[in-house]
């Protein structure tokens, strides 16, 4: 037996909320972008700001569900999709 066993549904446990942070993450800097075209367009601050507190509320809302009752590793996992949705939204030119 090697010192590093393996567990292929812990690797798909993991996959499953990196795939869930993703998703997550997506939807937070999507309305983020909408967000800041709000604010860029002159709108009256109102939408943009019910949108912000909006965004905040869901993150962090679903990154505290994911840790009290699933625990630190879909914790983990979520917030390392969170970050790679944000890496590929903030480059993407659109």
């Amino acid at each position: 037996m090697t010192a590093f066993h393996l567990n292929t549904h812990a690797l798909a446990v993991a996959a499953a909320w990196l795939a869930a942070g993703a998703v997550i993450g997506s939807i937070h800097f999507f309305g983020l972008r909408w967000n800041v075209r709000m604010v860029a367009a002159g709108r009256s601050l109102l939408p943009p700001a019910a949108v912000q507190l909006g965004r905040f509320a869901v993150m962090g809302v679903a990154l505290a569900v994911i840790a009290r009752l699933f625990g630190a590793l879909p914790l983990i996992a979520a917030t390392a999709g969170i970050l790679a949705a944000r890496a590929l939204i903030v480059r993407w030119k659109a």
